[in-house]
């Protein structure tokens, strides 16, 4: 088995990368061994309230409406921020009447418990009080990414047989209207922003939702019943639907207080698109249940006006990706001087792995690192992170938060899965069921989510090891690790070897065949502003991977490439990658975002 090239676990890193800024706030986890030996979810369930007399959980009650019985109803929920300029405020007195006019508002339609509403717009004010009221009536919520073309929409309506989308007129007429016949079951359309179509069923919001009552009840709540539909996409063919249930608030409320440190007193801004799971779970529903301010910037990534943002706005925790940590990376840390950033307490990534330059450079322009945490679509919410109180082993994702525990295992054929104890040894990363934000399944797809477990064991599918310090360190998808000559590589310990180079913003790497030991590694390389494609770099960058990784683990070729496949999160597709590379079927491309063949 492979081990790490270059781990960045030792004392002097770790010291640095301790908490350096006094503590305004006393962090949530203090002692992680302690916390997690306590740890019940039973336990952590009083925390929520429940509906009144005993009616369930609804995840939106737990988001809203709660704070109001406690006095929080003046306090700010969601500070929303636009991109021409205009600015707005929604206490959670103001959210919890607006996500009722939009609850009632479907009870107008005539839309059912269990029904599907889609979401398709940007990160617009409507949209958030749309998946909250939505929820609020006790239909499933789906949101999708605005970019999306229309086949990718459609594709995702048709699967998830969408009964009512909430968009903007312009995404309409372009991505819906065209494909219109595909979607019998879309009974209704609601469209924000400007004027509704004359057709039948497309409504617009001022005319439905701002006439509707802002007085609404919500009726009892099965914890296990359907809340969230998430796509995420498959190598080959459609993407997967993976199945979330109001119960799932509870892991989002843990997930927030321990791995993020989010404090009800907190002014936060996550990133991340309610298209993707990110954007959802902690883009929605997670600060708003701990009664934080819930930033929202409608605009896209510009490293200037981010940190205009963090300051401004007085921004005290930012959970962002790594992609985004990497563009800010090119500019260099003197584009953040200037700043006042003071306020600024907590610093977290997601998405794919951090790499450890990232993580250090947090310390270089914030004077704090960036704190990577693990997870997936499927799991609902963080699993492993590095917590604020805790030392940073930069480029590791952390320790699994309390309540999960986490191995690493071999899968055994003909089913079943054999748990590797002794840590430094590659393997399959694998978490023990249940928790209340795990998949409950995948829509339509039975047999595919049932390959998912072996036993008590939810098997991730993402190749990993654990230290002797019980931190998990991320090698690479079971479906991308690199078979060379007896040898497993990872790719992302390759990429992350490239990126200590100056020159490198950007590293993806493949394995490509070879008669003689099975597999090479390849490697597509972004470089920074300021460096040019050449020979002569090109044989730096194969002779500064073989000094740091050694001959068998280092790549064999690098193609220089002005940006790689990445998809709408950050990931950078590195299937995709390997299918152009090879002539093979490039499969699912609705979650591409960014894209250059040359």
């Amino acid at each position: 088995m492979s081990k790490p090239a270059r781990v960045f676990d030792d004392a002097a890193t770790r010291r640095i990368c301790k908490k350096r800024d006094a503590q305004r706030l006393p962090p949530n986890l203090v002692d992680y061994a302690a916390t997690c030996a306590s740890f019940r979810w039973e336990d952590a369930a009083k925390q929520l309230d429940g509906l009144p007399g005993g009616g369930g959980l609804n995840i939106a009650h737990e988001a809203v409406d709660r704070h109001l019985a406690v006095g929080r109803g003046g306090r700010t929920a969601i500070r929303w921020i636009g991109k021409a300029g205009g600015r707005s405020e929604l206490t959670y007195a103001d959210l919890a009447a607006a996500t009722n006019r939009f609850a009632n508002a479907l009870q107008g339609l005539g839309v059912q418990p269990g029904e599907r509403v889609f979401a398709l717009m940007g990160r617009l004010p409507e949209l958030y009080i749309a998946v909250l009221g939505a929820l609020k009536a006790r239909c499933v919520v789906s949101p999708l990414f605005s970019a999306f073309g229309p086949e990718p929409v459609a594709t995702r309506a048709e699967m998830g047989d969408a009964r009512v989308l909430v968009t903007t007129p312009e995404l309409y007429a372009r991505k819906v209207q065209p494909l219109r016949e595909r979607l019998p079951g879309l009974k209704h359309v609601i469209v924000a922003g400007g004027p509704a179509s004359r057709e039948d069923g497309v409504h617009g919001w001022s005319d439905l939702v701002d006439a509707a009552s802002p007085d609404y009840v919500i009726a009892p709540t099965d914890a296990e019943s359907m809340a969230l539909l998430h796509f995420t996409s498959g190598t080959t063919g459609k993407p997967k639907g993976a199945v979330h249930v109001h119960g799932a608030v509870l892991a989002h409320m843990v997930t927030a207080r321990y791995a993020l440190d989010l404090h009800e007193e907190d002014i936060f801004w996550c990133t991340a698109d309610p298209g993707w799971v990110t954007g959802t779970s902690y883009g929605i529903v997670a600060p708003l249940t701990l009664g934080a301010t819930n930033v929202v910037v409608e605009a896209e990534f510009d490293a200037q006006a981010w940190y205009s943002v963090l300051e401004r706005e007085r921004v005290t925790v930012w959970y962002t990706a790594p992609t985004a940590i990497r563009m800010m990376m090119k500019l260099g840390a003197d584009a953040v001087k200037g700043y006042d950033l003071s306020t600024l307490r907590f610093m977290a990534s997601v998405g794919e792995p951090l790499n450890p330059e990232g993580v250090l450079w947090g310390l270089e322009a914030f004077g704090k690192p960036f704190h990577d945490n693990w997870w997936q679509t499927e799991t609902g919410g963080i699993m492993i992170a590095n917590y604020a109180a805790m030392d940073i082993k930069p480029g590791s994702m952390g320790k699994p938060l309390p309540g999960i525990t986490a191995t690493i295992v071999e899968r055994l054929e003909g089913g079943g899965a054999r748990v590797i104890d002794e840590p430094g040894v590659d393997g399959e990363l694998a978490l023990k069921t249940p928790w209340p934000s795990m998949m409950r399944g995948y829509l339509h797809e039975d047999e595919r989510y049932r390959k998912c477990f072996a036993g008590d064991w939810y098997l991730t599918g993402d190749l990993a090891r654990r230290d002797a310090d019980g931190y998990f360190w991320f090698v690479g998808r079971a479906d991308d690790v690199i078979k060379s000559a007896g040898h497993l590589i990872g790719p992302f310990e390759v990429e992350s070897a490239l990126m200590e180079h100056r020159a490198v913003a950007e590293a993806g790497v493949i394995g490509i065949p070879d008669e003689t030991v099975g597999e090479v590694v390849k490697a597509f390389v972004a470089l920074k502003p300021g460096f040019e494609p050449s020979e002569a770099l090109n044989r730096e960058l194969l002779g500064h991977a073989r000094k740091r990784l050694g001959a068998a683990v280092a790549p064999k070729q690098i193609d220089f490439r002005t940006n790689l496949p990445k998809t709408r999160s950050g990931k950078i597709m590195r299937r995709l990658l390997k299918a152009r590379e090879l002539g093979l079927p490039e499969g699912d491309l609705s979650t591409l975002e960014s894209d250059e063949k040359k």
